[in-house]
This record gives C-alpha cells, structure tokens and sequence, in this order.
C-alpha cells in the first residue's frame, strides 16, 4: 500500500494475493500504521482482504493406488487423500465426484473436514477373477463461482484371501497438551481389532502418507502398540492444531486396512516476554511543548494468547513530567504532563515497562531518552542594580 502525499488517500499499488499474506485464516486484515507530522499523529488503519475464487482443487500426486481384496464385504471403507484449495470459505468448500462404476461409491459421512480426506465405500463385492484392476477417476469441485475442478486417478488393485480388516472402536480420538509437554510424553495408545486369526489378525500402526515431514518430527506411532509419543518441540504459537490420520494394517498376505483420526490441541503456557518497539521519537523536545504533546509512540506485542498475551505497560520512574496514555490495543503514546523547564532539568532518561497477565508475569523494558532544547524564555541580569566608581580629577584622557 501507498499514500498519496497530496490527498491521503491509500492506495493499492502492487497486485494482492490473499493467500500469499494469510494462507488458509478466516479474517484476512492487514494492519497499516500512518504516522503524520507537523502536527505529529498517529493512524491506525485496518485494511480486510477479500477472497475470491482463484485457486482450482489440487491432489498432492496424479493417481493414488489401493489394493482391496476380493472377499472385503460390501461397506467397507477406504481412506483417500481429498484435494486441497487454497482459498477460504466456500471457495474452499469442496465436493467429491466418483467416476461411473458398478463397485464403488464415495461416503461423505460427518467428517470434521471432509475438504480434505474422503471416503471411497464399496457397494458391491469385487472379483479378481473377474475384473483384476479397476481405473476411476475422483473430480473435486470447489464452492466458487465459476466451479473450478481437480481430479486424481484411482487405480484399485482386487487381492485375494485375508477378509477382515482392523478395526479401531472409535473413528476420532480428541488430545489436549500443553506446548511444553516433554519428549518421550504419551499423547495416546490407539488400539484395533482383528477378527481374522494367527498373522492376519497382528496388525501394524502407521502414519497414513498424508502427514507432512514436518509433523512426524513432532510425533511418533509405534508400529506394534500403536502408542504415539510427542518427539519434538511444540509451540502453540506455530501451531494450535494437529491431525494425525493413522492407518491400522494387518500381517496377512494380502493386508487389509482401516484408519483413524487423532485430533491434538496444542494449549497455550505464558512462554513469550512482551516485546516494546519505539515506532516514532521527536527529540530534542522544545522546553515550551505544551502539556498534552506527543513525545513518542511505542507499541507493545505478546505472542502468547488469552491472558497470558494481554498486557499493561507503564512508565518508570514516577514524578517525572511524562506520562503514557493508550491509544489504540497495544499501542502507546508518551506525553508531555507537566510544564518543562530547560533550566532545571536538560535531559530525562526513562523507562518503560510492559508485563503480561500470566502466571508467572513475564515482563520486558526499554530506557527513552528525551533531550530537551532551550528556549529564549530568560532576560540579561546584571548581578546587583548600581555600582560606584571612583576616579582622579586629573587622569589624562
């Protein structure tokens, strides 16, 4: 954004993309600070970027290959990975559309987000014999207008034998940790079940190939408990949120599957000290500014959220002819209070501090120093009112 010198008038002047600034967030709003001098003021400008439709479904590969047996029963279901959008709202709001086919259908179910994943279901049993592979084409279409559409092929290989896939005895598992929960800490034990006997009922846990690099540094699945265990560093300030979709595979000669959904919320802990910038400082200061006149604009920022990012700041020491008054949320102007006289005092140092409302409080500080400038606010004095003299009647010129 720009503004014109002449008018004030803000203006765009380089191409916006919405999700470059605010990826997949609901409000969208970039924050402008306008400083004006002579007088010296300060704006606070919100700026709500709108979304449109300008991003078609995408799937992470061309084709997604899955191998069923001929013998699973009819309802059986199986994990895809869905498209993603990048925009938001019902831009972003994707249906599924399955290819013509005598042997599957897609379940949509109530899945919390189903924009994401969907759930291809088998209505009528399958025969290798018959029919060894089976192409499908899966189309995703977002909620714009005009409809923009991505597809994926599905490529279905029919096995034989092992009939009773793992079953987990929920679909969704819900976990709460505090973002400074240790390494090695027990986030949750999955457990599935198999009706089929010796090697075909032992069954493997793993990450389903969706879950980024990224989230299998944080957490970990043992593949013969099904105990995930947090790995690495959380930050509730990087992240709030994590889904883990878990597969549950049986030993046998033709595996079967089923999977799961592990929905971890990261809570927040007071872990970040406020921070102070001085946005504009007009020193040397006139030692006539009147009371009332701004001195210096300060801003002040917590990463943290609830009351652990709330924060009060004030000035030190007390006595001094300065004070803070808010301006807007977390910003901070710093006046002349009193009348300034060069003469007796010619500099003030100062500090201002900002804490949080955590338990413990976290606080920082930074020292303002504020010159001040003189004045011609003083007459000439002569040291007493008359002096005398005394001088010979004969001095020479």
């Amino acid at each position: 954004f720009e503004v014109n010198l002449q008018n004030g008038i803000l203006f765009v002047n380089t191409r916006i993309d919405r999700e470059e600034l605010c990826a997949k967030n609901t409000d969208c709003i970039v924050h402008v600070e306008v400083i004006v001098e002579k007088p010296l003021r300060f704006f606070h400008v919100e700026v709500e970027i709108k979304d449109v439709n300008d991003n078609a479904p995408i799937f992470s590969a061309r084709e997604q290959i899955l191998s069923i047996s001929e013998l699973i029963t009819s309802g059986t279901q199986f994990l895809l990975e869905g498209a993603s959008d990048a925009d938001i709202g019902s831009n972003a709001l994707l249906t599924y559309k399955l290819s013509t086919n005598n042997h599957f259908d897609l379940d949509s179910g109530s899945d919390e987000d189903a924009s994401k994943s969907v759930v291809l279901l088998l209505k009528v049993p399958l025969d290798r014999e018959e029919r060894p592979v089976h192409h499908l084409v899966l189309t995703a279409t977002d909620g714009g207008e005009p409809k923009l559409t991505g597809t994926v092929q599905l490529v279905i290989n029919v096995l034989d034998v092992n009939d009773n896939p793992p079953v987990f005895n929920q679909s969704v598992y819900r976990v709460k940790l505090l973002e400074n929960t240790a390494s090695g800490s027990l986030v949750i034990s999955l457990n599935a079940t198999d009706l089929d006997e010796g090697i075909n009922r032992e069954i493997c846990y793993f990450f389903h190939d969706s879950v980024t690099l990224h989230v299998t540094k944080l957490f970990s699945i043992n593949s013969d408990t099904g105990e995930i265990r947090v790995i690495g560093k959380l930050d509730y300030e990087e992240s709030k949120f994590y889904e883990l979709p878990i597969v549950a595979k049986d030993k046998g000669s033709s595996p079967l599957s089923t999977h799961c959904k592990v929905f971890i919320e990261v809570l927040d802990i007071n872990d970040n000290i406020p921070e102070l910038y001085v946005n504009s400082l007009s020193v040397p200061l006139p030692e006539d500014s009147p009371p009332g006149t701004v001195v210096a604009i300060i801003s002040a920022s917590d990463r943290d959220s609830g009351n652990n990012g709330e924060i009060n700041c004030f000035l030190w020491p007390t006595g001094i002819p300065f004070k803070l008054e808010s301006t807007f949320k977390n910003y901070y102007s710093l006046i002349v209070g009193a009348v300034l006289d060069r003469e007796k005092v010619a500099e003030y140092r100062m500090v201002v501090i900002v804490e949080d409302q955590g338990v413990p409080p976290l606080s920082s500080s930074l020292t303002v120093l504020v010159s001040i400038s003189d004045i011609n606010d003083n007459v000439p004095a002569f040291t007493q009112p008359s002096y005398t003299v005394f001088v010979k009647e004969n001095n020479p010129p």
